[in-house]
């Protein structure tokens, strides 16, 4: 009896480690960081213009009585280019968007404007990504739903997909 339970164990073990792991893999972690800022006023900020052409960014932008929608982007960003249409639907449907290019050269971000078009009122540049710590923020894209008084009211973490349009104009109508 004894003998058989030690041929039989390192098996069992073998089995129940592999089942284990088996199961860790079919439904991962959940990677995604949500903002801790939910329901605070932004913190002061003011960052520069990518250009002549476009607006810089402050904190006092988000606090004109009217919600927005804080877009962290980038040029050199795959999943920043493949939104790019998503925020032009929302500009089109009249949703004030706000930018802010992180870790990011004027150049490369007046390119990046010039090859998917420019659904922003006004970009700031973050080349140190405080700004984007300070909202919570964990990655780009990211978008935050600010309303009129400069409170976060809602984050939606990666790329907006064409079937959360909806949801972010939804998101900016309540926080009005």
């Amino acid at each position: 009896m004894k003998r058989q339970l030690t041929l039989w164990l390192p098996l069992a073990i073998f089995i129940g480690l592999a089942t284990s792991f088996v199961l860790g893999l079919r439904k991962p972690d959940d990677r995604l960081v949500p903002s801790h800022m939910i329901g605070i006023t932004v913190p002061g900020f003011a960052l520069p213009a990518i250009g002549t052409d476009i607006s810089g960014l402050s904190a006092a932008d988000l606090a004109t009585g009217k919600p927005h929608l804080v877009n962290f982007f980038a040029s050199w960003c795959v999943p920043c280019a493949a939104e790019a249409p998503q925020l032009q639907a929302l500009a089109a449907q009249g949703a004030p968007i706000l930018g802010i290019a992180l870790r990011d050269r004027p150049a490369d971000m007046r390119a990046f404007i010039a090859r998917y078009g420019n659904p922003y009122r006004k970009i700031g540049m973050d080349p140190d990504s405080r700004v984007q710590i300070n909202f919570g923020g964990s990655g780009v894209p990211e978008t935050f739903v600010v309303d009129g008084k400069g409170v976060i009211r809602y984050q939606k973490i990666g790329p907006i997909a064409d079937s959360e349009v909806g949801d972010l104009l939804a998101a900016l109508k309540t926080a009005s």
